[in-house]
Formats: C-alpha cells, structure tokens, sequence
C-alpha cells in the first residue's frame, strides 16, 4: 500500500510539473480537488489509474485529479482531466461520458434515487479541461471547478 501511495504521489508530481508547459492559466487540478473537498467534506479515495477506472489513455492527459467514495449507496466519483490537446479532449469526454451513461443504466435495475441523481450530472470539455462529476450537488462542484479554471 505504501508503495502504491509513493507511486501515485510521483505521478501526480511529474503531471504537476509538466503542467507548467503551455500558454494556458496554470491551474493544479489537485487544488481544486482539495477545495471541493473542503467545501463538501468528502471522504474520497484517490484513483491512481484513469485507465483501469474510465479507459482513458495515459497520453492523452496533461494533468488529473480523480476521487470516488464507494463506500455509500450512492458512489460519488469526480474526475478532472486537463488533456494535452483538444482531440484528447474529445476522446477523454467520450470515454467520461460513456462510464456516465453506464452508470445511469446501472443504478436503473436498483435505484431510482441514485439515476435520477446520475441523470442530472454530465460530462464537460472546455479548454482541454474535461470533468465528470456525478455526485448530490454535481452543479455546485462544478461551479467551483469553474471559477478555478477562468
């Protein structure tokens, strides 16, 4: 565990530091992250490997913050992707977007609460940045997200 929490914070350097490279306004994804949870008081846990959750290629990302609390009846799961191009962004918000849709089709057979819940979020892409959050105050999450971004 030690080992895979000192890999998954390398990472997050590395993505951190080529983060930098671009004309863009620099925005570290996993600040925002920090606020919403601060504003939401989530207990999350860290995915370190958007392809194994969500099928996003790892080139296709310049940075990402991503966390998921399976441990209620209702999954909340953020990620935020900063992709390198906008055909990255494309492909990352197809994905995204697909694991939304299954999800919503999913909670169909068991609970109407969490797909209505589901439904009611979305997947963005604007500037490279591609977001997908699914969760209670989905809009309010955004909109944090949002304002670090302008």
């Amino acid at each position: 565990m030690k080992k895979i929490l000192t890999f998954a914070l390398a990472m997050v350097m590395c993505l951190t530091a080529f983060a930098g490279c671009g004309g863009s306004k620099d925005v570290k994804l996993d600040e925002v992250m920090n606020k919403i949870n601060t504003e939401y008081k989530l207990n999350l846990k860290k995915i370190d490997d958007l392809n194994k959750y969500y099928q996003v290629s790892n080139d296709d990302v310049k940075q990402f913050a991503a966390e998921i609390n399976s441990d209620s009846n209702a999954p909340v799961e953020i990620v935020l992707v900063e992709a390198k191009d906008s055909d990255a962004a494309k492909n990352i918000a197809e994905k995204l977007d697909a694991h939304l849709k299954s999800n919503i089709n999913q909670y169909a057979s068991y609970s109407k609460e969490n797909k209505a819940m589901a439904e009611k979020c979305k997947v963005t892409n604007e500037n490279n940045f591609v977001t997908l959050i699914m969760a209670e105050d989905a809009e309010g999450m955004l909109n944090i997200f949002n304002d670090s971004v302008k």
